[in-house]
């Protein structure tokens, strides 16, 4: 078993924390575990961004810069550089969303192309990433998934998406990058798991390239990866899979509750972390096939990974299996895994204040909603101010 001490080691933790930053991620914490703070908050950064009012600058010395790498990846190299002298490495996200039009979703392809031919040539860079949505509105992948008809304007759109999927996933297969697709809301995302299988059979004939996302708080995902491996067994090729536990759980709820369909989320918060550990056991189990990098801020989750692959004889650096964690958050298992010598990386999102805004917005809820993960972090850096006073 692994000493279940290993994430208490606050110096290695917060290494690269200068005392003022260490100051001020204390700050961000002690607000956001304030639930109403971060409501008013939100509401407030939205409205002034919307009408202009100077706030960047303020935002940018406070939340941003905590959670993101820069406004574009240049200003992210000093922060790639530092972790991956300490054992940890970086991807890149553009985390701009929200957008509707083509010339956009062309602009976050291109964008996406540029950042998996650099990590090519940087060591401390191993994946590329996007969020379907990026590439085409939501509005063309829910239809799909609902099986409605499209018009011949929607067409022509649903054909730029593939196009755009295309382009990437060639260039990551050019370059030798895996490229991570992250998961969306439920009546969008089996279009997406759909044009994701085209890549990977197309892709991943020698090991995984593309990678799509596995929310595991949706009860039906280990049956889809059983009947997935199974169908890529006999056509020969291998599959890739991020978990997490997922990011949309309220909005699924109150969707199915509206509409008067079973929700697809787990009945509860033990069910989901038991649906993640079987995910994450059925892939470990089956590596030779499936490879596996688990996106997750949760410790028994973290310790039961390195427990089976103790268990299984898989070493700590086997290019098959990745941790990761976001930028910002949870510092104590990233750190340390990269100390005892596992792969892993930090998801460090990146671009333009007013257009991150939403992910940072959306960070700041999830983290007051996590039970146990603001007070958590709160006091891991606690401890290490006293242990630095000392």
């Amino acid at each position: 078993m692994t000493s279940n001490s290993l994430f208490d080691n606050t110096e290695a933790a917060f290494q690269l924390k200068s005392d003022s930053e260490l100051e001020r991620a204390y700050f961000l914490f002690k607000m956001i575990s304030m639930e109403p703070l971060v409501k008013i908050g939100s509401a407030v950064t939205k409205f002034a961004l919307n009408i202009n009012l100077p706030v960047e600058g303020l935002i940018r010395s406070t939340v941003f810069d905590h959670f993101c790498g820069g406004v574009n990846e240049s200003d992210c190299m000093t922060t790639v550089d530092r972790l991956f002298d300490v054992g940890v490495y970086s991807i890149l996200d553009y985390s701009v969303e929200g957008k509707e039009e083509d010339a956009q979703f062309n602009a976050t392809v291109n964008k996406v192309i540029e950042l998996t031919e650099f990590a090519r040539n940087k060591e401390a860079m191993h994946f590329s990433v996007f969020k379907p949505t990026g590439f085409g509105r939501f509005k063309v992948w829910q239809k799909i998934t609902e099986k409605e008809p499209l018009s011949d304007e929607e067409k022509v759109f649903w054909q730029n998406i593939e196009a755009r999927y295309e382009r990437v996933s060639k260039t990551a297969y050019d370059s030798g990058i895996s490229l991570l697709i992250d998961g969306e809301e439920s009546w969008m995302q089996d279009a997406a798991d759909d044009l994701c299988e085209k890549m990977m059979e197309k892709y991943n004939t020698e090991r995984a390239i593309v990678f799509n996302t596995l929310q595991c708080y949706r009860w039906d995902r280990l049956d889809y990866l059983k009947n997935l491996h199974q169908r890529a067994k006999a056509k020969g090729y291998k599959l890739g899979f991020k978990i997490v536990r997922g990011a949309y759980m309220e909005k699924e709820n109150e969707r199915a509750l509206e509409k008067g369909y079973k929700t697809p989320i787990c009945e509860s918060k033990k069910a989901t972390d038991d649906n993640f550990n079987e995910i994450m056991k059925y892939i470990l189990d089956n590596l030779n096939d499936i490879e596996l990098f688990i996106g997750t801020h949760n410790e028994s989750s973290t310790y039961l990974a390195m427990d089976l692959m103790k268990e299984k004889g898989i070493v700590e650096s086997d290019s098959r299996v990745w941790f990761g964690q976001l930028y910002g958050m949870s510092d104590h298992i990233t750190f340390n895994l990269g100390s005892e010598g596992y792969n892993v990386a930090k998801y460090i999102p990146f671009g333009p204040v007013k257009d991150v805004m939403p992910y940072l917005i959306r960070r700041a809820e999830e983290n007051t909603s996590v039970a146990g993960q603001t007070s958590r972090e709160l006091t891991l850096l606690k401890k290490e101010k006293e242990r630095r006073k000392l």
